[in-house]
């Protein structure tokens, strides 16, 4: 793999309000090299300064502050934070979801924030839960409905774990949307939405199937809860997922 493993910073969200350096220093201890921010906004320059110092690199950030703040500063931030991708991971309306319309409405949406982020360098994308999932046309879930009115820069970042959820094939939808997919989100647990998730590799979901179907896709670790420590999972997480790939 090209990139190297990463998590989503939402994962220590509680920790990183507490202190941000000392999480960022002890994700770096445990092999991490790359992160995921879920606002870019809070402090880009000196996030940016922290992850240079500890080797992080930033393959995407979550940008749900384009829904509050001004969309210029937040494209501004991404940019600052150390990478062009921002990704939309939620804020619009399920219901849009379940319908032919709806989806054009997400679609125009999404579009639309796509040709201003074009306008700073930055390129735009999805993240799902199981409400993208769940409604199916003709066979077809709603996420892959979605993807082929999406403007073609538009990508994706799918969540394993919630796509499980939703009753996807979760490798055949990731064979279906092909390119499109840029990243993963890797978790896992008891696949079920309102249980504590488990570090990558000790739930049900079958990880090693999932990331044969988009190799080339970077994997993010993300645990939306935890029952036990959470430092404690998110490094058995990359051990279990440097050793499945043999990464270093």
């Amino acid at each position: 793999m090209a990139t190297p493993l990463s998590i989503q910073l939402y994962t220590l969200r509680d920790q990183i309000a507490a202190d941000r350096d000392g999480t960022l220093t002890r994700l770096a201890e445990i092999g991490y090299r790359s992160v995921e921010p879920y606002d870019p906004t809070g402090d880009p320059t000196g996030f940016r300064k922290l992850a240079d110092e500890l080797g992080l690199t930033v393959p995407s950030t979550h940008a749900y502050a384009l829904f509050s703040q001004d969309a210029g500063e937040v494209f501004d931030a991404v940019r600052a934070v150390g990478t062009d991708r921002a990704i939309i991971p939620g804020g619009i309306e399920h219901e849009l979801f379940t319908t032919t319309d709806g989806l054009q409405q997400v679609a125009d949406q999404l579009n639309g924030f796509a040709a201003k982020a074009a306008e700073h360098d930055v390129l735009i994308g999805y993240h799902n839960h199981w409400w993208e999932i769940e409604p199916r046309f003709e066979g077809r879930t709603a996420l892959e409905v979605l993807a082929d009115l999406l403007a073609p820069e538009v990508f994706l970042e799918v969540d394993t774990y919630w796509a499980a959820v939703g009753g996807a094939d979760v490798p055949e939808l990731l064979r279906t949307l092909g390119d499109r997919v840029y990243a993963l989100h890797v978790k896992d647990g008891p696949g079920v939405k309102d249980e504590p998730h488990t570090a990558v590799g000790q739930g049900i979901i079958d990880v090693p199937s999932i990331l044969a179907a988009a190799p080339e896709a970077v994997r993010i670790v993300e645990l939306d809860s935890c029952a036990g420590d959470v430092f404690e999972a998110v490094g058995e997480s990359h051990r279990y997922l440097t050793a499945l790939e043999g990464r270093s």
